[in-house]
């Protein structure tokens, strides 16, 4: 799947997400380094093979929302840290088990470490993350947030499982992907803001205006990823245009182009999701996903999420921080254009 790039420029030269990393800076930087301590083991595999990933250029997007969150309800301590670095370590080995699944070649525009450790290697580490996070979650001392994280991490897996219903299967409704993304994709980016917001300790209100933000925010995401994959562009994050499509994914593109396609399209599909796929079939699939007008209809999908994401912001005491954020909704969106 592409991953466009949430860290291009905005006019004045710095990305919403780089305002955002430079407004909770020092927070970031501890929980860097608690990240980095944390990876140490005895097995010299296990911090190898998960700082290949971990220090290969990612964003930091979900702890930078826990940070945040825990900032603007005037959190005082410092165990939004230990949080932020267990989200990082829960999207990390999230990923690991991704790239797995799906035998990818390419991560960040890295190759994947599947390919260079093997898949049992990077399962494995991939689970030693998730114990790192469990620990880290226990350090927190709040057992909201142990059941807002852990419970994240069984929706994730849920969500991997319910995507696997989806792939090489033409029937499946957008009903059930949004299920999946929101499961696979948004429920971190939810988890992370709300419990971060818990750990602050500021209310009930502020709480869920910080879930629906990270969740609204997850979605809308996703859906963008997924409508370029289909739009012809450029990869932005060293991977091909196209992934979705070479692995039989069933997204909103897809779905969205085949409920509107003629009975010539509609055989195409059949053929290359559900049976065998040519060289030359991917860029015939795009003329179909843009002649239909699903990349654009995924975007206006996209968009209404976003704003979701920005309007549940209202509930949340101005602060440079919550423009920061907003300006993340919106430009989630904006990358894509």
């Amino acid at each position: 799947m592409l991953k466009s790039d949430m860290r291009k420029t905005t006019a004045d030269g710095v990305s919403p997400v780089e305002r955002l990393h430079s407004l909770v800076a020092d927070d970031m930087a501890a929980t860097d380094k608690m990240i980095h301590t944390r990876l140490g083991s005895g097995v010299a595999l296990i911090p190898d093979l998960a700082k290949h990933l971990i220090d290969s250029g990612g964003k930091r997007l979900r702890p930078m929302l826990t940070l945040a969150a825990a900032r603007m309800g005037g959190y005082s301590g410092d165990k939004h840290r230990n949080l932020a670095a267990a989200v990082e370590f829960i999207h990390t080995a999230t990923l690991l088990h991704d790239d797995v699944v799906d035998a990818s070649t390419l991560r960040r525009g890295k190759v994947a470490a599947n390919l260079v450790w093997g898949n049992k290697a990077t399962v494995l580490v991939g689970d030693f993350l998730f114990s790192r996070a469990f620990q880290m979650m226990v350090d927190t001392g709040s057992l909201r947030v142990l059941d807002i994280l852990s419970g994240a991490a069984a929706i994730i897996a849920e969500g991997e499982v319910m995507q696997l219903k989806s792939e090489s299967n033409l029937g499946t409704t957008e009903e059930h992907y949004l299920k999946v993304i929101g499961a696979k994709t948004a429920e971190l980016f939810a988890a992370a803001a709300e419990s971060g917001a818990v750990l602050s300790g500021k209310g009930a209100d502020f709480v869920t205006a910080m879930r629906t933000y990270g969740e609204s925010l997850g979605i809308a995401f996703q859906l963008v990823d997924d409508a370029l994959d289909y739009s012809g562009r450029q990869a932005l994050m060293g991977k091909a245009v196209g992934d979705d499509f070479r692995e039989a994914k069933v997204t909103l593109p897809v779905i969205l182009a085949h409920e509107r396609a003629d009975a010539q399209a509609k055989q195409f599909w059949k053929r290359v999701i559900e049976g065998t796929q040519s060289e030359a079939d991917l860029e015939r699939a795009i003329t179909y996903v843009e002649s239909t007008g699903a990349i654009q209809e995924t975007m206006n999908r996209a968009r209404h999420y976003a704003d979701a994401a920005k309007s549940a912001l209202t509930a949340v005491p101005a602060s440079d921080i919550r423009t920061a954020l907003a300006d993340i909704a919106d430009f989630c969106v904006e990358r894509a254009y």
